[in-house]
């Protein structure tokens, strides 16, 4: 009559440890079926504007229906809806989020020879089309991962959120802005996974792994000269389109201070420890206090490694020019806009004061072109999940992870501001596929098959560190 309690708990135990202890994923089938999802997502004709986002709500609600699975959508615009769904654990820890956004930006159909935009034709192990890498590889691994965890049934110690998001290519109103100001607490997490990261390649071999731990707020200024209209055979001094030029002359040759922070700091160490002797001292100089060593090796990479140059400075590119209807002409009035990249640090009150004062010409106007869309803000390095990016990384792709701050922009920001700890992730990416016309925005798009699947089986390994049942 003892016996049996201790029988039945012995089962128990062993019941619960077979459910700890779910077996792996058939990656065979697992690849099979992403291809399936990928290749059905991308021909979906979602360029942002006008986006059309629901067409892919209305793909993935068919695909988790099957399976089970609950789901919410949210919409303000009917459009460009918005999907919610959740695996639940036991509640023991805070939720993860996983992102993906729905919408890609719109193409040149002119530039697509050999494979349309929207085809997702496999040839030679690439997959082609927009949005290849921007942003349904993120897309449908955060879908093929909740599939997996309702199938095993694996028991979680936190809840595993899927988010797929419209907007992300400009319009944030529609998608995570309007996620966090209406239903943020569909989506509230302690963490959150989203585009904006990668294993970066050269020539087939992994170099290292960007993880996005912050990045650069987008902000557009204007500079606008207004003067007197005149015929374009008399010289004048109050000439707009003089004054406009001049003014954009001198913005555009400003250096703004330069600025670290942990992120960056950290990327800089570590890159130092990856480089040759010459580089390695580069790196390890933007990091000393005395502008006379930091800023010399800051120029340099102004000239040969802009990227990084703007890791570490904010960025004024001017990108627009209106001015004038007929060539003779003088307008009463010229327009510029700049594609200024804030870095999170920047006292934002104080500098469009600032580059007033560079342009030094009073009958040019300088301001904001928009108000503030993307907040800045900052994830930790020593997060338990960032540990686990790490560890995977290493796992899978056999590199280092350089946290790092993105010069460009993605929801991200607006997930940060309500404090979650967001990475930016994506999978392995040839650095010679920018050059050849196929990077992100470029003319085309493509992704290894391979890599996609290797990214699918890195953020599987990735959520099961931090979210399974411990």
């Amino acid at each position: 009559m003892r016996r049996l309690p201790i029988a039945l708990a012995l089962t128990v135990l062993a019941f619960a440890s077979v459910r700890a202890e779910a077996p792996p994923p058939d990656w065979a089938k697992v690849e099979a079926e992403t291809l399936q999802h990928f290749q059905a997502l991308v021909r979906l004709d979602t360029s942002n504007p006008p986006g059309n986002e629901t067409r892919v709500i209305e793909y993935l609600k068919q695909v988790l229906e099957k399976e089970g699975i609950p789901y919410q959508v949210f919409a303000g615009d009917a459009s460009r809806a918005n999907l919610v769904a959740r695996i639940k654990g036991n509640g023991k820890k805070r939720p993860i989020l996983l992102m993906g956004h729905t919408d890609v930006v719109t193409i040149d159909p002119k530039k697509w020879v050999d494979h349309g935009p929207f085809s997702a034709d496999v040839a030679g192990d690439y997959v082609y089309g927009r949005g290849t890498v921007d942003d349904k590889d993120n897309l449908v691994a955060s879908l093929m991962l909740v599939l997996m965890l309702k199938r095993s049934q694996t028991p979680l110690d936190r809840d595993v959120i899927f988010l797929a998001e419209s907007g992300e290519e400009g319009s944030p109103d529609v998608g995570a802005q309007f996620m966090i100001d209406r239903h943020f607490d569909a989506i509230d997490a302690e963490y959150c996974l989203a585009e904006g990261g990668g294993v970066v390649r050269r020539a087939g071999k992994n170099l290292h792994a960007n993880i996005s731990t912050t990045e650069k707020e987008p902000r557009s200024v204007e500079l606008i000269a207004r003067g007197p209209a005149g015929h374009g055979s008399v010289p004048r001094q109050t000439n707009v389109v003089m004054h406009l030029s001049n003014a954009v002359g001198k913005i555009a040759a400003w250096t703004p201070p330069l600025r670290l922070n942990e992120t960056t700091g950290s990327y800089f160490r570590k890159l130092a420890t990856m480089s040759p002797p010459d580089a390695a001292k580069r790196y390890r100089d933007v990091l000393s206090p005395d502008p006379k060593v930091s800023g010399p090796a800051a120029r340099w990479m102004l000239e040969n490694e802009p990227e990084h140059w703007s890791m570490l400075h904010t960025s004024l590119v001017p990108t627009i020019l209106t001015a004038g209807y007929r060539y003779n002409v003088i307008p009463s009035e010229a327009k510029a806009t700049f594609d200024v990249r804030l870095h999170p640090d920047e006292d934002q009150s104080t500098f469009l004061d600032q580059i007033r004062a560079v342009a030094g010409d009073p009958s040019v106007e300088v301001r904001w072109a928009r108000d503030r869309y993307r907040p800045a803000g900052a994830s930790r390095l020593g997060t338990d999940l960032f540990t686990a990016l790490e560890a995977e990384t290493k796992t899978h792709y056999g590199v280092e992870v350089l946290p790092t701050m993105s010069t460009g922009a993605s929801d991200k920001a607006q997930i940060r501001s309500k404090g979650v700890q967001c990475y930016g992730i994506g999978p392995a990416l040839d650095t010679e596929d920018a050059a050849k016309g196929f990077g992100v925005h470029s003319d085309q798009e493509r992704i290894l098959a391979s890599e996609l699947h290797r990214f699918v089986r890195f953020q599987y390994d990735v959520v099961m560190d931090v979210a399974r049942a411990k």
